[in-house]
Parts: structure tokens; C-alpha cells; sequence
């Protein structure tokens, strides 16, 4: 039985379903915000309440902005010719931090994940396979995370992209780029610190 407050309870739940939030971190969350003055408490909420209705993503590269096009796409000293394909929005933060990249991205939205019911059409595969026909691209860096599910979504991925080249002589050209040294198997592009990641951007292989 517990002998909390309701709303200290569901707020402690509503926390948990976080990633790498577990019991101990969401009560400390729970009581950290019960001890904010009211009016701080109340901008969090309106910002939390206010997030979605915000925020747009990019018709171009699908990433999260205010704008539509991003500022990224809207930029006309980034190379358009040059895309780095990533799983989430979070991982061009990363990217930027490098200050090596000078090209424009493409947000999947996740990888393929068949245990979660995720297959290529959750995925923003089509769209990136529709910029890829204008013929405006160069070369597509695939920057999926190396793990099971970022290596598959870079293979289904590059079939896909090889299948369009067959098909059109004007994608002969297109060169498809993996990101390679100084990534660890297993590890995830959010915590990548910028010098490993630009590192990797460098030294990109083609795929």
C-alpha cells in the first residue's frame, strides 16, 4: 500500500515510461519538480503541453523544426548534393557539433526492427528514395547506428538506392558511403562525442 498523493504516484509512472528512467530517478524528478516554485512549474507545463503543437518536420529532410523547410535545408551554403541518412533528429545535433559536415540530412525516423513491428514503410524510405529520382544527389552517407537493427535498415537502404541506379542511368554517378573507424559496434550516434563522430564522418567508406 502506498502512502503517496495520487498525483505524485501517476506523475512517478508517467516519468518511468521515459527512456532510462527508472523507479528511483522518477521520484526524483517527482519531488524535484513538487519543489519548484509555482510559476516555473506551471512554464514547464505549458512548454510539455505546448512541444507538439510547436514543432513541425521538414517536407525535405524530415527533420523536427519550427519552420518548414528546416533552417538546414533552407540554408543555400549547405551542399544539397550531399545527404547523411540517420535514424533521429537527435543525431544531427551531433553532427553539427563536428563542424565537418557541410551537406544536408535525411531523418528515417528509426531503423528496421521486425521484434517491434517496425518494417522499411514505418520508415521515411520512400521519401528519401523520391529525392534521390530528382538527380540533384551525389553521394547519400548512410549514419545508421552500428547495431543489428541500424546495420539492416543501411542494407535494406543501399538495395533499395542500387535498385533505383539500375534503373536509371542518370543515378550511375550516385555513390553510396558508409560511416566507418571510430564508432564502436553496438554503440548508439546520441552519445557519440564529436571528435569520434568526426572522425567516422571522414573517414566514410563507400558501401
Amino acid at each position: 500500500m502506498s502512502f503517496l498523493p495520487k498525483t505524485i504516484e501517476t506523475l512517478i509512472e508517467n516519468f518511468q515510461k521515459l527512456p532510462g528512467i527508472g523507479p528511483k530517478t522518477a521520484s526524483r524528478l517527482t519531488f524535484y519538480l513538487l519543489h519548484m516554485p509555482q510559476f516555473e512549474l506551471e512554464n514547464f507545463g505549458k512548454n510539455i503541453v505546448s512541444l507538439k503543437k510547436s514543432v513541425v518536420y521538414c517536407s525535405v529532410c524530415f527533420n523536427i523544426s519550427s519552420t518548414d523547410p528546416c533552417p538546414i535545408c533552407s540554408d543555400e551554403a549547405r551542399d544539397e548534393r550531399t545527404v547523411c541518412v540517420i535514424e533521429n533528429p537527435i543525431e544531427i545535433l551531433q553532427f553539427e557539433k563536428t563542424g565537418k559536415f557541410k551537406g544536408t540530412y535525411h531523418v528515417l525516423h528509426g531503423a528496421i526492427n521486425p521484434l517491434n513491428n517496425i518494417g522499411p514503410d514505418e520508415l521515411k524510405i520512400g521519401e528519401l528514395l523520391n529525392r534521390i529520382k530528382s538527380g540533384k544527389i551525389k553521394e547519400i552517407i548512410l549514419a545508421t547506428n552500428p547495431n543489428m537493427e541500424g546495420e539492416a535498415t543501411a542494407m535494406y537502404v543501399k538495395r533499395e538506392i542500387s535498385n533505383l541506379k539500375s534503373q536509371n542511368s542518370r543515378l550511375n554517378s550516385l555513390k553510396i558511403t558508409r560511416l566507418a573507424h571510430g564508432l564502436p559496434v553496438g554503440a548508439d550516434l546520441e552519445f557519440a562525442d564529436e571528435i569520434t563522430l568526426g572522425r567516422a564522418l571522414e573517414g566514410r567508406r563507400e558501401f
